[in-house]
């Protein structure tokens, strides 16, 4: 049995397909299929049936993964057991984040930690919507909101508010909420990233709860359009603090009920229950939950 063998078919499983996984893998679709299939040969068995538009699992497949993960942790135990603290960081970690926040905060917070560990490898996916971390590649997911499963660890990076805001335009045109129940005759600009509420708009004031469902001319799924469409006076819009406090700063757009208190909207990092947490993995935890609130002003 070879550490390799394991780790690179963890990862392969991970993917939907051979040709996302060669791209993750920085290798060729050919290198990949020549790899997998040598496995198998040694095995006996077929682990995948695959096309390079999808991998699905064999029962032996199924249970081979079961008992990768156990084994590489272990490895990763001993490792961790008999190596030195200050030895340098170095193999992989897979990162998932928001587009916008992933863009804007966490690409370059990983650029620093990157300068200082040379060794190491970041890869850094984006994407709309949390991943499952129970199943898929990612070793971390920097997400909104604390996790409802209790098979993740979650740390909490920073605290972070939703603020309902607009244009100084449309205000204008539009007069002004003073109250939840106002926003039902608002134009409000909705972003469809979850396939629960998103058109019911929450919040808290005095110990009182106010839901208020929504409605507008104008939605998206990219957090980023639906802040442009705001500057340019098209509707309010609730976003978290982090992506429109320089905005509102600027006087480009304003705050609104601020008596109230939107859903919260911490942001976590969360990673899979592990008898050990590698010291690469708890480092970058370490070094986001100590830079990120620097770099927003916390």
């Amino acid at each position: 049995m070879s550490a390799d063998d394991l780790a690179f078919f963890v990862r392969l499983a991970g993917h939907p397909s051979l040709t996302a996984a060669a791209r993750e893998l920085g290798l060729s679709l050919a290198a990949v299929s020549k790899r997998l299939t040598a496995l198998e040969r040694r095995l006996g068995v077929q682990l995948i049936r695959r096309t390079t538009r999808r991998l699905d699992l064999t029962p032996e497949g199924l249970r081979y993964l079961e008992g990768a993960r156990p084994l590489l942790t272990q490895l990763e135990d001993l490792e961790a057991a008999v190596g030195r603290p200050d030895a340098p960081l170095s193999g992989t970690l897979n990162l998932n984040a928001t587009f916008g926040f992933g863009r804007r905060h966490l690409a370059p917070l990983l650029s620093d930690f990157a300068r200082r560990h040379p060794e190491l490898e970041l890869n850094l996916h984006l994407s709309s919507h949390p991943v499952n971390l129970l199943d898929g590649p990612f070793d971390l997911d920097i997400r909104v909101g604390e996790p409802p499963d209790a098979r993740v660890i979650a740390h909490r990076l920073l605290d972070n508010r939703r603020l309902l805001c607009a244009a100084p335009s449309y205000l204008a045109r539009a007069g002004v909420p003073e109250s939840v129940a106002d926003l039902a005759h608002h134009n409000c600009l909705v972003l469809r990233q979850d396939a629960g509420d998103y058109a019911v708009w929450r919040f808290t004031k005095g110990g009182q709860h106010f839901a208020q469902k929504v409605r507008g001319s104008l939605s998206s799924n990219d957090g980023e359009v639906v802040v442009r469409l705001a500057l340019e006076g098209h509707g309010l819009i609730l976003r978290s603090e982090w992506d429109v406090a320089e905005l509102i700063a600027s006087g480009a757009l304003v705050p609104l009920l601020t008596d109230h208190e939107a859903s919260a909207a911490a942001i976590y990092a969360v990673h899979r229950q592990q008898r050990h947490v590698p010291r690469r993995l708890s480092e970058l935890i370490r070094h986001l939950a100590r830079e990120l609130p620097a770099r927003l002003g916390r």
